[in-house]
């Protein structure tokens, strides 16, 4: 690594068989499906998001030695993302996600690899850092400690996306607020936001998680985005009508990360920040996969 990059993603790279179904589930037989296997991972899926747009990343991550882990690691380095991968002798992290008629998602993950995520061994590079909140709800959560920790010893400021309101319901809001210590940027979905604070209402979400990070980022899906933090409100924005018809949902919120923290780190104001980040979620939900083939 020759020169210090702006953010440093600490997360998980994982492939996605995508398996898009037009009815329910037939349990006990067969439910013809319309299956595609792509790259994914919420740590990949951001560096990729904020290689695209011209930020110069590096990707902290773990990866099995097969196959899949060198594709993965060959189509990254492909879109500009500099990579810090540790190679491990368990498999490579995969995930099914099953995709409803209407776009929505169910996922599968089997962490894989991801499980063994080195903690750092000397001060992260770069100015900020982004952690995915699967690190935390995991396996590899000591890691993700120390990374954060490091990173603030450090000087980077810090960004955790909450990840997954059922694994954070498992794990506890309290502990993994404890884990994840003082942040500059927390990125919650509503389900997320009420497993951490105990409401849905928008403005007492923003107040109570202002407690524990300086911005806090609350994405709404078709209720836009709101942007604030313990003094309240800051800026929200409307969501951004989709491209297309919406297709697939995998993804859209580490879309939306990517494109927020490209603009939050290039120094845009909270409101420009949520409309690239909303317009980023819209694109993403009209094609299958996480990621742009």
């Amino acid at each position: 690594m020759t020169t210090r990059p702006a953010v440093l993603v600490v997360g998980d790279v994982m492939w996605d068989v995508v398996a898009r179904v037009d009815g329910p589930l037939a349990p006990g037989s067969d439910t013809p499906a319309r299956i595609a296997l792509r790259p994914g991972g919420a740590g990949a899926n951001v560096a990729h998001a904020l290689a695209r747009a011209g930020v110069d990343v590096v990707l902290v991550a773990a990866v099995g030695g097969d196959a899949l882990g060198r594709e993965a690691a060959r189509q990254l380095r492909a879109a500009g993302v500099r990579l810090r991968l540790r190679r491990v002798a368990t498999a490579t992290g995969t995930c099914v996600v099953l995709v409803d008629a209407g776009g929505e998602r169910t996922m599968l993950p089997d962490q894989g690899a991801n499980a063994l995520l080195a903690p750092p061994a000397g001060p992260p590079p770069g100015r900020h850092l982004h952690l995915s909140g699967y690190v935390l709800l995991g396996p590899a959560r000591d890691a993700g400690v120390a990374w954060l920790t490091a990173a603030r010893r450090a000087r980077l400021t810090t960004s955790l996306d909450a990840a997954s309101a059922a694994p954070l319901a498992a794990r506890g809001g309290r502990a993994v607020l404890a884990d994840a210590g003082p942040l500059d940027l927390l990125l919650v979905t509503p389900d997320e936001a009420a497993v951490l604070t105990g409401t849905r209402d928008p403005e007492e979400v923003l107040r109570a998680l202002g407690a524990h990070a300086r911005h806090v980022v609350l994405k709404r899906g078709a209720e836009g985005a709101a942007w604030g933090g313990r003094g309240g409100l800051t800026a929200a924005v409307p969501a951004h009508p989709p491209p297309g018809p919406v297709v697939d949902t995998t993804g859209a919120g580490d879309a939306f990360a990517g494109a927020l923290l490209a603009a939050w780190t290039g120094g845009a104001a909270p409101a420009d920040c949520l409309r690239a980040a909303t317009a980023a979620a819209a694109a993403a939900v009209t094609r299958v996969g996480a990621r742009p083939a």
